[in-house]
């Protein structure tokens, strides 16, 4: 059966990646589907909360009283686990995250925000119910099992609790994670590093009798680490990667884990949720063959140190958005899309980097605790250090190249600005209400909006992408030319 589903984009997982990535696709007018292989949300445990240009992002689609409330349910215990510490010279810090287990003070010149509790199955919920609201369909129990993709379009060929059919798109994303599903049959290079450790995170219950510490605790045969809420446990292990990955956890090999990575006897009586991992390290090579792009996992995969897959692949989701929609609509200017995968790998690339540095000051050899110490003591002693390790795990840091364009804050994103940026269409704004650039920006008005910029020091015009980003801003009078041109660079020809 072939099914043509009246959707421009298929998506493939249900995910908080996907998701957004659907919702925002529907606020751009194009029409598109997900279709997700399971029937019920996976209970394995995940990311515990997100950060960064991802709080923000949520909170300009409207989500930001909807996350206060969720986050409010699972903020239980984390303020024991992240209240403010006493550093080595008496100051107080607040926690800002953590690089390798060390914490970050959030007290930084950058003024790191503090992640946001929120379980990944809650924003999951969350970000289902939102794209349900947009009437996004979210098919469950669609396994896709091949694909055929043209010059026109996508074929996809679909396993379901009923049958087999035949789904037929003009573009397919994969969000299906780490081990895609699409990305093996699309054929992308997926090439990294193969894993060294074991690990395991965890929601269970230990006997009182023999209490575990909570915080981050280095040993000599690894490390774990216990909160923020009661019974949530992470603990690593350099001795290679698991025999199975795959195989159940059992109540008993958690046990002997924290036993031999903490030198304790600590009993555990029952298991509530249970995962392996490891630092298997990899990146698509590229993030679009043709009309087949990934985001999130299914792009890149590293361990979960700092807190930054999710967010990671929520600003893939981001990025991608509103390009795709463009091209889906007709006005995307050449290489648009292709912007996707030069803007985003690169930051995925760090992403790996700092993962991977982390995974050499965890390791329990002499040498590696050296490194360790001494990072440790730079990050009590130096706020620069801070700031660029927390601004790099959190995404503050980034400057996309934009074009030709040299003012300060092109590439870079735009803090919140009330009235400015609430939406998910681009924004001409500046602050004198020059008939000029509205002349300009005529041709453009069904794709993009103009604004009065408020007092915003060091610009007096800026032009806004979707995603946060300034495309082009200037500190002077507006250059007509200069404006066309950026126009037509990100937002395709006037009409």
């Amino acid at each position: 059966m072939l099914d043509f589903m009246n959707s421009d984009v298929v998506v493939v997982g249900a995910g908080p990646v996907g998701l957004l990535l659907a919702a925002e696709l529907s606020l751009a007018g194009v029409s598109v589907a997900v279709l997700e292989r399971l029937t019920e949300q996976n209970q394995a445990l995940k990311a515990g909360g997100i950060s960064g240009r991802s709080t923000q992002l949520l909170a300009r689609r409207g989500l930001a009283d909807r996350i206060a409330e969720e986050s409010a349910k699972h903020g239980e215990g984390f303020a024991s686990f992240a209240r403010e510490r006493t550093a080595a010279d008496g100051r107080q810090a607040r926690f800002g995250g953590h690089f390798a287990g060390l914490l970050l003070n959030a007290e930084s010149s950058l003024e790191i925000p503090p992640p946001t509790v929120l379980p990944q199955q809650a924003l999951e919920r969350l970000l289902g119910a939102w794209v349900a609201e947009l009437g996004v369909p979210v098919l469950t129990g669609h396994e896709v099992t091949g694909l055929t993709r043209n010059a026109d379009d996508v074929t996809v060929q679909v396993r379901t609790g009923s049958g087999a059919k035949t789904i037929r798109c003009a573009y397919l994303v994969g969000c299906d994670g780490g081990r895609s599903t699409v990305r093996k049959l699309a054929g992308f290079a997926f090439p990294g590093t193969d894993p060294l450790t074991t690990g395991y995170q965890a929601t269970l219950t230990l006997d009182p009798a023999v209490p575990l510490p909570t915080g981050w605790h280095v040993t000599d045969r690894g490390l774990y680490a216990h909160g923020p809420k009661p019974g949530r446990v992470l603990s690593v292990e350099f001795a290679g990667p698991p025999a199975d990955r795959d195989a159940p956890v059992t109540r008993a090999e958690l046990q002997d884990a924290l036993r031999r990575v903490g030198d304790t006897d600590v009993v555990v009586t029952a298991v509530e949720s249970a995962a392996r991992f490891t630092d298997n390290t990899r990146q698509a090579a590229t993030y679009r063959l043709g009309r087949v792009l990934l985001a999130g996992d299914a792009a890149h995969v590293h361990p979960p140190f700092g807190g930054q897959g999710l967010n990671t692949g929520l600003q893939d989701a981001a990025n991608l958005g509103w390009k795709l929609a463009a091209a889906v609509r007709g006005w995307a200017p050449d290489g648009l899309l292709d912007s996707y995968t030069a803007e985003r790998h690169p930051v995925a690339e760090r992403v790996l980097e700092n993962t991977r540095a982390q995974i050499a000051i965890m390791r329990p050899d002499p040498h590696s605790r050296a490194m360790r110490a001494l990072f440790a003591q730079l990050l009590e002693a130096d706020v620069t250090l801070t700031d660029i390790l927390g601004a790099r795990l959190q995404g503050l840091d980034i400057r996309y190249d934009v074009g030709p364009w040299t003012h300060s804050l092109t590439g870079r994103y735009l803090p919140d600005v009330p009235g400015l940026a609430e939406g998910p269409r681009p924004v001409l704004a500046d602050l004198t209400g020059s008939a000029e650039m509205r002349a300009v920006a005529a041709g453009w008005t069904d794709r993009v909006d103009v604004r009065r910029l408020p007092e915003t020091p060091g610009v007096t015009a800026l032009l806004l992408r979707p995603d946060g980003y300034i495309a082009w801003a200037t500190d002077g009078a507006p250059d007509p030319t200069s404006l066309r041109e950026a126009l037509c660079t990100w937002f395709g020809k006037p009409r």
